[in-house]
């Protein structure tokens, strides 16, 4: 039985156009290896280890800690005293098993994926930034000491909100479901934050650190190529990349002079 031939166009009398066949299309995500994700929880593992020794031979300090989280550790008597490298130190502390554990699995989850997309340099100058930002609010707003990467993965996740949420249109559906864990991450830690010797300032100061970097300064991609195959341009300038960096520091930095300056504590 011969199938039913298509009907002409009336306005035209002619055979109507076929429909075009769709494609599946194809885009090739960026396949950077997470060096520097895994660089950077080897040596925290690595210090960790010495704060272990350290404890385990020397005793632990006066202040009631071991000597490597004495002398790196955020303690706002020694930044006011000039010790400013205390901004970024802590981010390598850690004070159990478990704070270092959580930390570090956050990392290599969160940490693989943005690295990836921001690159090697991007992604260390946002881990960095969240870690000084956090330690800046930290420092001007909590009592005793702190340490703990949990300010650098705290920016981590606002990049990664910023970042689908400024992608949304290539990512589509799993941009709204990486936005959404985002947010829940930083409800639930941000409530859990309440409970004592949680730094909560730390982790707002990441967040608004690493928000206001990756606003500037996170991949903008677009697709480009022939189909079926496609592949991904960053669109971002080193121009905006250098004012994410710019904005950061001066907002912390400037809060930080402020405080020095003026000797409030």
């Amino acid at each position: 039985m011969q199938p039913p031939a298509s009907l002409p166009d009336p306005s035209t009398g002619q055979p109507p156009e076929p429909t075009p066949t769709r494609q599946p299309a194809y885009v090739r995500m960026p396949s950077l290896p997470p060096t520097a994700t895994y660089i950077l929880i080897g040596v925290t593992a690595f210090v960790y280890l010495l704060q272990i020794l350290g404890s385990a031979f020397l005793g632990d300090s006066s202040y009631g800690i071991d000597w490597v989280t004495l002398f790196g550790a955020r303690i706002s008597e020694a930044i006011y005293a000039g010790q400013v490298w205390r901004l970024l130190t802590p981010v390598f502390l850690h004070g159990s098993f478990a704070h270092i554990f959580f930390n570090m699995y956050a990392l290599l989850s969160i940490g693989t994926l943005l690295e990836r997309h921001f690159g090697h340099g991007r992604f260390l100058l946002l881990y960095f930034l969240g870690a000084f930002s956090g330690n800046v609010l930290s420092f001007l707003f909590t009592e005793g000491y702190s340490v703990g990467a949990s300010t650098a993965v705290f920016g981590l996740i606002a990049a990664e909100a910023i970042f689908f949420y400024q992608n949304r249109n290539l990512f589509g559906s799993y941009a709204r479901q990486a936005i959404g864990n985002a947010v829940f991450i930083i409800v639930i830690n941000l409530f859990l934050g309440l409970a004592p010797n949680i730094d909560t300032w730390g982790h707002i100061g990441g967040l608004l650190g690493g928000a206001m970097f990756a606003w500037f300064a996170s991949p903008k991609w677009m697709a480009m190529g022939m189909p079926p195959e496609f592949s991904l341009h960053d669109e971002r300038e080193t121009r905006e990349v250098v004012t994410g960096i710019l904005l950061v520091l001066l907002v912390f930095g400037g809060l930080t002079a402020w405080a020095l300056i003026t000797g409030s504590g």
